[in-house]
Order: structure tokens, then C-alpha cells, then sequence
């Protein structure tokens, strides 16, 4: 048995809020450089060219990468041969946020859902625990602006539906979603699971390297298929049309019930920070 103190925990959630903010994660940074040196639409390569500046400007003053420094999102997976000595988990997740907010005057956006009333220091965040295999502590902090989280759907469909439901699914919420999400976006997909456990698994998704495939050839199938198609809607680049309505997109699957066909969409803005870190 291995013992992590929560002191530890709490200071490596501090460093992962620190980075994430300030900086694009390095496959969303190629992704969209890619996409401004194909983009023949003026207005749409003049928005992509702009994001780009803007993030290279933030990662240089040590500035937040957007306004929106989001819902703080913690993903830990915890080995089964650990013991946390000191505080409660929620509680060092917590403190490590409160600090990172705080000392870098990131944006305090979490509130009470009826009276509104902020919380003014971005907690809770929003924990998702998972018990693996070993003696170590996987975190991974992802910041989640709302402009895309407000796009974000959810469906109970038929297993009639198939993959076509699926795909259509997922190409419905961006078409809906239109310019909102300051595309070009990132698409995270659940598929299968419980209503709940879809939503994860599609949060989870988020945190892959853009361009990066789902090891099941038919969900990396759908995931090619879903993008093309994306793609082809032409938002494009903050809704100034053009090739890019979207960097990528990541499916995480997981069984279900026979009598049902779960798919959840988490649509991500340009902006994709994610910082990870094992202990």
C-alpha cells in the first residue's frame, strides 16, 4: 500500500489549473494551424489565424487563453493500492482550485443554479472518481467554458438506430449548435453506458489528443465518418463558414441494455485546455 497526501494532491491540482488555462493543449494548437493553412475563406482563416495569435499571446503574459476559464473538471483514476493520508479527496481537489483561481485571477464563474449567488472561488469542481489497477493517482484538470456546454445534448435512442442514429446524433447537435460554441469545435461522444455514464464517457473523450482514434475500428469508423461530415455542414471558423466546423472527434463506448442505444455529444470551443498529471 502506497500512501499520497492531500497536500500532494491539492498542489499538483493547483500546478494542472495553473497550465491548463493558460494554454492550448499542443494537438488542438496543430490542429488549428492546420486548419487556417487550408482555409481558402478569408473570413473564416482570419478568425482561425486570430485564435492562434491570441493563444500565443496568453501562454506568453501568463494570461488566461479565454475569458471563460470554465467549470473545473477533475478526472482521477485512483489505484486500488493507495491510501490518501490527510484530508478528503473533494476537499484537496477543492483547495488546489480555490488557490489556482485565486492567485491567478482566473475568472470565478460557479454559482448557486436558483439564487445565482457566486461561489467566489470556482468550487466545487466537478470530481470523477475511478478505482483502477496499481499504486498511483491519474489526474487529469479540464477546464469547461459554458458557451459549449450549453450546446451539449443528450439521447435515449432505439437500438433501431444503429450507427446511422448515432451519427446523426452527433452532426445534429453541431448543426444546432451553430456558431454558439465558437467553433471550430472539438466533439466529445459518448455511446452506450446509462444516461449517466454516457455524459462521462463523452466529458472523457475531451481529454484525448485531437486526431487521435478510438482503438475499436468501427467507433474510430464513426468518429472519421461523424467528422466529414461535420465538416461539410460549412459554420465553419466562428461561423464565418469555410472547411473547419470542427477539430475533431473522440468516441468513448461502453456496453448497455438491450433495450437501449444511449448517445451523449460534449461539445468542446477551440479553446481545448487539458493538463495531466500522474502521482
Amino acid at each position: 500500500m502506497r500512501t499520497v497526501t492531500s497536500e500532494t494532491i491539492e498542489n499538483a491540482v493547483f500546478e494542472l489549473a495553473a497550465k491548463a488555462c493558460l494554454r492550448l493543449i499542443p494537438s488542438c494548437e496543430a490542429a488549428l494551424q492546420r486548419a487556417a493553412q487550408a482555409e481558402t475563406e478569408p473570413s473564416a482563416r482570419f478568425a482561425l489565424e486570430t485564435v492562434l495569435e491570441n493563444a500565443k499571446i496568453a501562454e506568453k503574459e501568463k494570461m488566461a487563453v479565454c475569458q471563460d476559464t470554465g467549470y473545473s473538471v477533475i478526472l482521477a483514476e485512483i489505484g486500488q493500492d493507495v491510501h490518501i493520508e490527510g484530508k478528503l479527496l473533494s476537499d484537496a481537489v477543492n483547495d488546489g482550485v480555490r488557490r489556482a483561481y485565486e492567485d491567478f485571477r482566473f475568472r470565478k464563474s460557479i454559482c448557486d443554479p436558483l439564487t445565482r449567488e457566486n461561489t467566489a472561488d470556482n468550487t466545487p469542481a466537478a470530481l470523477h472518481t475511478e478505482i483502477v489497477a496499481g499504486d498511483q493517482i491519474s489526474l487529469t484538470f479540464l477546464p469547461k467554458g459554458f458557451g459549449s456546454e450549453n450546446m451539449s445534448r443528450m439521447y435515449m435512442l432505439t437500438p433501431a438506430k444503429g450507427k446511422a442514429g448515432i451519427l446523426d446524433a452527433i452532426v445534429e447537435t453541431v448543426k444546432l449548435a451553430g456558431s454558439k460554441p465558437c467553433p471550430p469545435v472539438y466533439v466529445g461522444v459518448g455511446i452506450g453506458g446509462t444516461f449517466d455514464t454516457c455524459a462521462f464517457l463523452a466529458k472523457k473523450a475531451l481529454t484525448r489528443e485531437i486526431g487521435s482514434q478510438n482503438p475499436r475500428e468501427d467507433v474510430a469508423e464513426i468518429e472519421r465518418t461523424a467528422l466529414e461530415r461535420i465538416n461539410a455542414l460549412g459554420i465553419g471558423a466562428q461561423g464565418f463558414g469555410g472547411k473547419t466546423t470542427a477539430l475533431g472527434v473522440s468516441c468513448e463506448i461502453a456496453p448497455t441494455h438491450i433495450a437501449g442505444l444511449p448517445v451523449a455529444v460534449n461539445i468542446q470551443c477551440h479553446c481545448v485546455r487539458c493538463e495531466k498529471t500522474v502521482l
